[in-house]
């Protein structure tokens, strides 16, 4: 291999992550990111910058590339221009003291701001204008106040690393506190394990939308961040529902570039939901232009709208579902917003009829055969105990006793590969119940009280690839809660349904069924 001698690789590029939650931003996509700003800002020297998150220093890197260049005309004197730069300009956080090093080393050219090979030498102090404190989490009732972690899991002895991010726990260093930003950047921590040690993802929960929150407090004119898209359509465990509504109301998004698949963005590391950067605009009200990038990033779709444009509390993330959906709000007559008479209104809660640890996914205390009072069917996950069902006994029913003698269906509340969507819907007889492994359509005996060919009726609905389209609109990781039904109408379940039918029935074009039909494989 013939490699030329002046070859010399970014670092930045080169750095692994520190895990799939904490990912460094390659310079690429950093440069994608900063060119959402207006071009006027690169040749202000008034405006300030701030990467409360900072992990490489790598949008500092490229800000000051940039600034460097927009202000030659103001301050011509190279030495001038990077002194004012980096001591007028650009400030950031560490969410480390590792990573602060790391940063200063790529903005300062040393990992000390006032060393011997800093390229500036106006700093008195060797942090300079990156920033690092040691930030204990407040603990109440075992929860930390600011971030809602664990205190059995990360109250640890000094010197080991607590997650206790300073720009999310109101401890800002005192040179920036009361500073204005014009522009706040980076690239968050996405998500914490707030259950017992060594719990994994699927327990963690969310915290990325807390620094959108506490920047937007800091009130600066823009603010652009790279985080996973699961918030779009409200999937993101611990985030509240009320906080994405509340954010799409705004309408002061003005760019949004929304990735399916997050190793576009990272190579490499596998986000469940993609990732997505944007522009929020603090003097901004009003449509978005939103990009959706799929099939490896060769496919981009666009559309000029508000982000919740059907009323629905989310964003319906592919523009081509709009077509689809306005479609069935026509036939239908009715938004699909979370209040409606759709598909999930069939659909339990999660936990509907276990409580504490019984009837859990694990719980162990049924029999395998039928047997005096044990003569309920207990449907248990399989694939923890290679068999379909077991027996229990009335008195170990905690709650939603009164579900027992309905005819209903079961189906998997956590399932489906990326393009079957759901776990395979089955029959519920009288007489049974299930594990927190499944979820129950018609389980609301006040709301109907569904035969048993109705509900071969609903199998033969969820089995269509319309209705498994519909659910993954939403659907976007292996969670399946009662939420991702949102935008499936209900049907007249005296008969049987098929995609056919309800091609016909929403006056599908070709093209939309080619479409769907692209997208989800057959349910055998």
């Amino acid at each position: 291999m013939k490699i030329q001698n002046n070859y010399n690789p970014d670092v930045l590029s080169c750095l692994a992550n520190l895990s799939s939650d904490e990912v460094f931003t390659p310079p690429k996509l950093a440069n994608e990111i900063l060119d959402l700003l207006p071009k006027e800002i690169w040749k202000d020297k008034n405006a300030t910058f701030l990467d409360p998150v900072s992990k490489s220093g790598v949008f500092l890197r490229e800000i000051a590339k940039r600034l460097l260049e927009g202000l030659q005309d103001e301050i011509p004197n190279i030495q001038k221009r990077i002194d004012h730069i980096y001591t007028k300009q650009i400030f950031g956080i560490g969410i480390t003291e590792m990573t602060s090093l790391l940063s200063r080393r790529s903005v300062y050219c040393s990992k000390e701001a006032n060393g011997k090979y800093s390229i500036s030498d106006s700093f008195n102090d060797n942090h300079g204008n990156i920033f690092f404190d040691n930030t204990n989490h407040d603990w109440k009732n075992g929860r930390c106040s600011y971030c809602g972690a664990s205190q059995s899991e990360y109250e640890r002895e000094e010197g080991l690393e607590t997650h206790a991010y300073q720009f999310i726990h109101n401890n800002l260093p005192n040179k920036i506190k009361n500073m204005k930003f014009d522009v706040i950047i980076g690239n968050p921590p996405y998500q914490m394990s707030f259950g017992i040690e060594g719990a994994n993802s699927s327990n963690a929960k969310s915290i990325y939308n807390l620094f959108i929150t506490q920047a937007i407090k800091l009130n600066p004119r823009y603010l652009t961040m790279i985080t996973p898209s699961r918030w779009m359509t409200k999937t993101s465990q611990g985030i509240p529902d009320e906080w994405v509504e509340n954010i799409l109301k705004s309408n002061k998004f003005k760019i949004v570039h929304d990735f399916e698949n997050s190793s576009d963005c990272f190579p490499g590391v596998s986000i469940m939901g993609g990732v997505n950067y944007f522009l929020w605009g603090n003097d901004y009200i009003g449509k978005c232009d939103y990009y959706f990038h799929s099939n490896g990033n060769k496919n981009v779709s666009h559309r000029h709208d508000y982000l919740d444009s059907v009323q629905s509390g989310i964003i319906i993330r592919d523009p081509k579902s709009y077509g689809i959906i306005d479609k069935i709000i026509k036939k239908d007559g009715q938004y699909f917003n979370e209040t409606n008479n759709n598909f999930s209104s069939l659909v339990s809660p999660k936990h509907f009829f276990d409580r504490g640890v019984l009837l859990t996914s694990n719980w162990k205390d049924f029999k395998n055969k039928r047997q005096g009072d044990y003569n309920i069917k207990y449907y248990v996950n399989k694939n923890s105990y290679n068999m379909d069902f077991g027996w229990i006994s009335k008195k170990q029913i905690p709650k939603n006793i009164e579900t027992k003698n309905l005819n209903k269906v079961y189906i998997p509340a956590a399932n489906g590969s990326r393009d079957i969507i759901l776990g395979k819907p089955f029959y519920g007889e009288p007489n049974s119940i299930c594990s927190q492994t499944y979820l129950i359509i018609g389980y609301n005996p006040q709301n109907h009280i569904f035969s048993k060919q109705e509900c071969m009726n609903i199998i033969s609905y969820i089995k269509t690839r319309f209705f498994r389209y519909l659910v993954s609109i939403k659907k976007k990781t292996q969670n399946g809660p009662r939420g991702v039904y949102q935008f499936v109408p209900l049907q007249d379940f005296n008969q049987l349904w098929t995609d056919e039918k309800l091609y016909k029935k929403y006056e599908l074009t070709k093209e939309e069924i080619e479409f769907i039909e692209s997208m989800i494989r057959p349910m055998n």
